[in-house]
């Protein structure tokens, strides 16, 4: 089989448990595949509490500083409902952007029976990861945070611990313009109710004491200008790479696109599952778009005389990673 080399990648970690495929386990059956996805990472799991413990405190301040005490009930109940509303959402996207699956490639398939069911042709070149011993689909990158290759990843963030991957952008392109909304929101009330309370006496627009009241309006204008600016920075880019069909990490290698580019709106389909509706909107809907074929799965249909020997995989699983180390 031939390997050409490519830019990308470069000939390092040559060690033993790298270069033996023996060493790679059989992927998990399809029992074990129902458990739910979860990074066992400090920092992530870190960064996720302090995300909900934010929203906490703007929801306490925005009902028990703001609404709460004011003399208008229909201001009070119209804005607590709309900013509690999108608070929910904006945890929801986040909890299921953290808990789903963004697209991770079966950890340990680049197994000689795997490779046989893939009646590559010969000639035609497949990449395994010597990190997670899968073989690589093409836009798939490995995550040193998840340890698996994950389809179309875009970058790991934190803020969620997890990758945001072919399977929940979704979710969280839908918690940044959630956390985006929240963050205006409050700071449109935050500027309403300086001016009330400066037009009226300050002991009677808070059940806070003034000082109080003020550190906690402060604070809160200070966290809502600084996340509005973030997430919306964020809904933009993510927003900009689905309509490119260009992940963050493609954008940032400067990869010239091997693949069929879905741009602009076909994009948005692919990325929300389906045309547009009110589930687009939704962290609760699942996405109806299908996953991409396996790698090399469009060679499945290839003739006998076509299908590469036993000989020629074994000669790839024993030589691949050594000629060819995927640099990450």
């Amino acid at each position: 089989m031939m390997l050409t080399p490519v830019h990308r990648f470069r000939d390092i970690e040559r060690k033993p448990e790298y270069l033996q495929p023996e060493k790679c386990v059989p992927p998990p059956s399809r029992a074990s595949l129902g458990t739910m996805w979860f990074i066992r990472d400090g920092c992530g799991i870190a960064c996720a509490v302090v995300t909900w413990m934010l929203v906490f405190y703007a929801d306490f301040v925005v009902l028990l500083v703001m609404l709460v005490p004011s003399r208008d009930y229909v201001y009070s109940v119209i804005n607590g409902t709309l900013f509690n509303t999108l608070a929910f959402l904006a945890l929801a996207s986040h909890f299921r952007a953290m808990l789903t699956d963004p697209g991770a490639v079966p950890k340990g398939n680049a197994t000689k029976e795997f490779i046989e069911s893939l009646q590559l042709k010969p000639g035609q070149v497949v990449y395994k990861c010597p990190k997670c011993c899968s073989i690589k689909p093409d836009r798939a990158h490995h995550c040193s945070v998840c340890k698996r290759c994950i389809r179309k990843m875009d970058h790991h963030c934190p803020w969620v611990n997890n990758c945001v991957g072919e399977n929940n952008q979704k979710y969280f392109v839908l918690f940044t313009m959630y956390i985006a909304l929240i963050s205006l929101h409050a700071l449109i009330m935050v500027g309403f109710h300086f001016l009330y309370c400066f037009e009226e006496d300050w002991t009677k627009c808070s059940s806070f004491s003034p000082p109080t009241t003020v550190i906690l309006l402060i604070l809160l204008c200070f966290e809502a200008l600084l996340f509005l600016i973030f997430t919306s920075v964020m809904f933009g880019t993510q927003v900009h790479s689905i309509c490119t069909d260009e992940t963050g990490i493609e954008r940032l290698k400067n990869q010239k696109p091997t693949w069929e580019r879905i741009s602009g709106w076909e994009g948005m389909r692919a990325a929300f599952g389906g045309a547009f509706s009110l589930a687009w909107l939704s962290p609760f809907s699942n996405l109806d778009c299908k996953s991409p074929p396996p790698a090399g799965a469009a060679a499945a249909a290839a003739p006998a005389s076509a299908i590469m020997t036993q000989e020629e995989i074994e000669q790839f699983l024993a030589r691949d990673v050594a000629i060819q180390v995927l640099h990450e």
